[in-house]
């Protein structure tokens, strides 16, 4: 009998349907063993050798293995194919005493009966330089994890924690809500030429483009009202038309990043939601054949790469499905991003064979829109580019001239499949001629201002984490996760915004720890640790730079120097109705909350209701947003469980013109749309447009 031995109970269950009765297939659940968690566990005096432990919990199953590994005929470690698998195999094997010359690591990208076939015909050793960056990596957390937060519990308070990647991340989100109070607005101003052919109705916009050949830009009122005097009386003649066609390419399949990315903007998913399904998805799930199957290769990867095979299977579909039009002459190829890793794929479905309405009975609502998306991205990416025809009109009027530009799809190309958030619409100009006169029915002038940049949100965080080097596949959804429970930052309305706490650690940090929380020092030391992983450094040399090389007297000084600090709370208007207090806002791990600041005599708390400002229709409550068991936003009644009335929709304070139910706000595709909120009520309109009277 030969043993297999893999993470999760799910991906054993799955493999051990692929493999003969001669396999046995038992997980470990996770880490066996691993650096204590009630102290350092690193001897920093001995070549930072880390003092491993079986993690408390797991020794009945470390013992099981041990006992089925004696029997055993092989042993086989088959955990996940990246630097923390590595290491997982790494620790079983010793814990085993599997003998280290001989090869029992088994590797494969994706769950399905083939791969996994393939996998345990070539069995290999365990590589010790992704060991090596894996543990040097675990080490330096650990040390900047273990060694600053005692000082911040002893300088500001306790629960707090420094992390080498976590502090970055708050620093970005701090240096831009600065940017965001310092930003002045600038003022400047639009013109529009709404025009028609003569003897038309073919209406179109232009806007002000040069004055005689310089660009011209508008600063104020005054200087509008200047060119609205110089233009309103002259003829508007078309002066040139240019014609052209533009490509739009396909998006590359997606990485962990993208991904993450796209399920939060489209599907409104947590990074955290975003992983947990997609590690569902990859792990295995049953769609009716007898089997369990993996429906998406490995999904912590930074490469864009595909397999031949894989593009094979898409361009025969498209080929079938779609035609030979939407059929590259040659495989498209994406470059991945600077030190991405090769080795790996793209994330991808394992069989375009799989296509979605095939399977969705036997996925969960959310398990079906993520595999959706997956699949329509990597089937897109293998199509033509969209191909747009473009008209840009030149119109001059005496000195001015104006531009207007229309758009239109030629032929769609990848984006029958998938739509980009920024999808453009259509833009219609009429036929029209060089020196052709046009009728001038307004000068439509507004006024505008600038805005200061949006604060960061799950997608652009993680985008920017990305770009900037700053951690790793693995790491993005931990450090969203870990900053909030933190109390660092909180959500408003899906964007990121830095506590109080979270300015004063990230202040202390650049002054006393100027390298661990500098964007460019961090991104330097990740790639370092890919340069160990490659066997082109060793993790040693990277520990000594970082520890001896100045860490150790950067944390001597700040002990020193760092005084208490006092975190004022933020004083709401309500009253404690037992003290009188003033109530303050907390955080906890379930995000801001009102409390006592007389705790621990008063112990009085109160939930954060944002309140929408209309009138339950049932007994006349407040309806408020509430969040169900799953985290979704809904919109309930405040006298709850009294009154059970909710809707899913956020309600408006108008009523419905027809049944004089309340109206909500709705998505409608990309747009919003007024919708009445009674089942049996048809109304609805595009948000922005007037209201219907009601018939009589």
């Amino acid at each position: 009998m030969n043993l297999v031995i893999v993470e999760s109970p799910t991906k054993a269950k799955t493999i051990k349907k692929f493999l003969s009765k001669n396999y046995q297939v038992l997980a470990t659940q996770g880490h066996l063993i691993d650096l204590p968690k009630s102290k350092l566990g690193v001897d920093l005096e001995n070549d930072f050798t880390p003092k491993y432990i079986t993690i408390r919990g797991k020794g009945k199953i470390l013992k099981e293995l041990k006992e089925k590994a004696k029997k055993a005929k092989t042993v086989y470690v088959a955990a996940d194919p990246d630097r923390e698998g590595e290491a997982i195999c790494w620790h079983i094997s010793r814990a085993l005493n599997l003998d280290q010359e001989k090869p029992h690591r088994v590797e494969f990208n994706e769950i399905t009966r083939d791969k996994v076939k393939e996998a345990f015909k070539s069995p290999r050793l365990i590589d010790y330089s992704r060991v090596d960056a894996q543990q040097a990596r675990r080490i330096l957390d650990r040390l900047v994890g273990y060694l600053i937060s005692p000082l911040l519990w002893r300088k500001v308070r306790g629960g707090l924690s420094a992390g080498r990647v976590q502090s970055v991340a708050v620093r970005l989100i701090c240096d831009r809500e600065d940017e965001i109070s310092n930003f002045e607005p600038r003022e400047y101003w639009s013109l529009k030429a709404h025009l028609c052919e003569e003897n038309t109705k073919n209406r179109f916009k232009a806007s002000l483009d040069r004055h005689k050949k310089n660009k011209i830009e508008l600063n104020n009122k005054a200087e509008t009202d200047q060119v609205i005097d110089a233009v309103k009386d002259e003829k508007f003649i078309v002066d040139k038309i240019t014609q052209s066609k533009r490509k739009r390419k396909p998006f590359a399949p997606f990485t962990t990043s993208s991904l993450q990315q796209e399920a939060s903007s489209k599907l409104g998913f947590t990074s955290r939601k975003t992983m947990s399904i997609a590690q569902q998805l990859y792990e295995g799930i049953n769609i009716g054949s007898g089997e369990t199957v993996g429906l998406v290769t490995y999904i912590r990867t930074d490469s864009t790469r595909i397999s031949n095979l894989a593009q094979a299977e898409a361009r025969s579909l498209i080929s079938e499905k779609y035609g030979r039009d939407f059929l590259p002459d040659k495989a498209p190829l994406y470059r991945s991003g600077k030190g991405a890793q090769e080795a790996h794929e793209a994330i991808r479905p394992t069989s375009i064979m799989h296509e979605p309405s095939s399977i969705k009975k036997h996925l969960s609502r959310d398990q079906n829109r993520l595999y959706k998306l997956i699949w329509n991205r990597m089937v897109a990416s293998q199509m033509n580019p969209a191909v747009y025809d473009q008209v840009r009109v030149n119109i001059k009027a005496g000195e001015y001239s104006f531009k207007a530009t229309g758009s239109t799809l030629r032929f769609p190309g990848f984006l029958v499949l998938y739509q980009p958030e920024d999808a453009e619409e259509e833009t219609y100009l009429p036929d029209m001629e060089e020196g052709q006169e046009l009728s001038l029915l307004e000068l439509a002038p507004e006024q505008h201002f600038t805005k200061p940049p949006p604060r960061y949100n799950e997608a652009s965080l993680i985008k920017t984490l990305e770009e900037k080097g700053i951690g790793r596949p693995s790491t993005y959804s931990p450090i969203i996760e870990t900053i909030q429970s933190r109390g660092y930052v909180v959500k408003e309305n899906k964007a990121f915004v830095p506590t109080e706490t979270g300015f004063v650690v990230v202040e202390l940090m650049i002054n006393y720890f100027p390298e661990i929380i500098d964007i460019d020092f961090t991104a330097r030391l990740e790639q370092r640790l890919d340069e160990v992983e490659e066997g082109n450094e060793q993790g040693m040399k990277v520990l000594d730079d970082f520890y001896f090389g100045y860490f150790e007297d950067r944390l001597a000084e700040a002990d020193k120097k760092i005084e208490k600090v006092e975190i004022t709370p933020e004083i709401s208007e309500e009253t404690c109705p037992n003290c009188g207090e003033n109530l303050v806002y907390k955080h906890g791990r379930f995000g801001r909350f009102l409390a006592c600041p007389s705790f621990p005599e008063c112990r009085y708390t109160k939930k954060i209701i944002k309140e929408t400002g209309v009138t339950c229709p049932l007994d006349g409550g407040m309806i408020v947003e509430r969040r169900s068991k799953k985290g979704r936003t809904f919109y309930g009644c405040n006298n709850y469980p009294e009154c059970t009335f909710s809707l899913w929709n956020k309600p408006l304070q108008e009523k419905c013109p027809l049944c004089s139910s309340i109206m909500t706000e709705a998505r409608k595709g990309k747009k919003k749309a007024i919708r009445c909120s009674n089942k049996d009520c048809a109304y609805e309109r595009e948000a922005g447009r007037k209201k219907v009277t009601t018939p009589q």
